[in-house]
């Protein structure tokens, strides 16, 4: 199996985690931090917005089972690409929406696959950064599988979570994991 590599910002990752952990050809998401210009940051420090980093997840996934556009088709659908360093009530450059593209054809199908939103009339202006991926640096042990572990004992869960986990399962639930369907 030749897997490849996605890494993606939609604001918090705890949310971006549980999306995508649950599509079908996805074989690991790890919560972490990148386009920061610190290495080896943690949470407090990316929290401060001081490091430049977003909070974002990378996706080991199977190409012949879900494309790399598809996850961006995902991506844009389960978080808000128009507002600038926010989502919902996270504010802060560390919440920022990014594509950070592993090789040019990444780069290029996350270009046309923006242009594709925009057209479509379903969103005002993106504003997704499309950068180089650099580094990615993994979360902390308590940040990773987050949802799956705080669900019903956590408001943030309750409140944030459950309904982007319940739009995946309305809008793309053929590419949802047998296991998650019937959440």
């Amino acid at each position: 199996m030749e897997l490849e590599t996605a890494t993606l910002a939609g604001g918090c990752f705890w949310c971006t985690e549980a999306i995508f952990k649950r599509l079908k050809g996805v074989e690991a998401v790890v919560s972490g931090y990148s386009g920061g210009n610190f290495d080896k940051p943690n949470y407090e420090q990316v929290s401060s917005g001081q490091t430049g980093h977003a909070e974002a997840i990378q996706i080991r996934f199977d190409p012949k089972i879900i494309s790399f556009e598809h996850l961006l088709d995902i991506f844009w659908a389960t978080h808000d690409p128009t507002t600038l360093n926010k989502q919902g009530a996270d504010e802060g450059t560390q919440y920022r929406s990014s594509i950070f593209y592993h090789s040019q054809e990444q780069k290029k199908l996350a270009e046309q696959s923006k242009k594709k939103m925009e057209d479509s009339g379903k969103v005002t202006r993106i504003v997704t950064e499309i950068v180089p991926f650099e580094k990615f640096f993994t979360a902390e042990e308590y940040h990773q599988d987050f949802y799956d572990t705080y669900k019903g004992a956590n408001q943030y869960c309750s409140i944030v979570i459950d309904p982007k986990v319940k739009k995946l399962l309305e809008q793309f639930n053929s590419d949802v994991k047998e296991e998650y369907q019937h959440e």
